[in-house]
């Protein structure tokens, strides 16, 4: 294990990391504009490209850590959190962009206010989630592990507020829209930004996970 860590390490794991993680923020506020400027076609167009450009640079960012894995011999990680970790990462930005172009392809009418709730707890769980990612070089000092698992309770926290969310909208949806077919539309929608935050929270559990193993 000593020799191990004195051996020179290659691959810029956190480098990508924080790449991706900034992917996944772009692709969060994209949507969140997308969401405020829903009414203005120009602008939905204009933010769901946003949206679709940020997530295919957090799949090129994906490729090169997963290529480096492979040609890399040592890592500063076990080489299992660092895939399970920027797959998981890339989960979040595939859903973000997912969420956009069901509205789309469901010609989503009009944003509601629950809508705008998970977006707004969305964006703040992708914003944590880059938090948290852009300490995993540091976690061998004690304050800064303390600050990634103080961070990843923050996004737990935010998941279950996003949970408590979705099933207030799913009981006024039933209860108040006369429409089965918008049902069918925003019950799709809120089940999607519902799971951007279960994800998060699945990405924020493997970086739990490397900070006890490793500071």
């Amino acid at each position: 294990m000593l020799f191990g860590k004195l051996l020179p390490r290659e691959g810029n794991f956190f480098e990508m990391f924080n790449q991706h993680a900034d992917r996944i923020v772009e692709a969060a506020h994209a949507f969140s504009q997308l969401v405020a400027n829903y009414n203005d076609p120009h602008l939905r167009e204009k933010y769901n490209q946003d949206v679709d450009n940020a997530e295919r640079a957090a799949d090129r960012v994906t490729h090169d850590v997963n290529k480096a894995l492979h040609k890399t011999f040592i890592t500063p990680l076990d080489r299992e959190h660092i895939h399970a970790l920027i797959n998981t990462m890339d989960d979040v930005a595939d859903l973000i962009q997912d969420s956009a172009e069901t509205m789309a392809l469901y010609d989503v009418r009009h944003m509601t206010e629950e809508i705008t709730r998970l977006t707004d707890l969305s964006v703040r769980c992708c914003e944590r989630v880059r938090d948290a990612v852009k300490l995993l070089d540091r976690i061998s000092d004690t304050g800064t592990a303390e600050a990634a698992l103080k961070t990843c309770e923050e996004i737990d926290r935010l998941e279950s507020d996003a949970d408590r969310v979705m099933r207030a909208a799913m009981s006024k949806l039933f209860r108040e829209e006369p429409d089965v077919r918008e049902v069918i539309k925003l019950k799709a929608i809120y089940e999607l930004l519902e799971t951007i935050t279960d994800k998060c929270e699945d990405v924020a559990n493997h970086i739990e996970g490397i900070v006890l193993e490793n500071s």
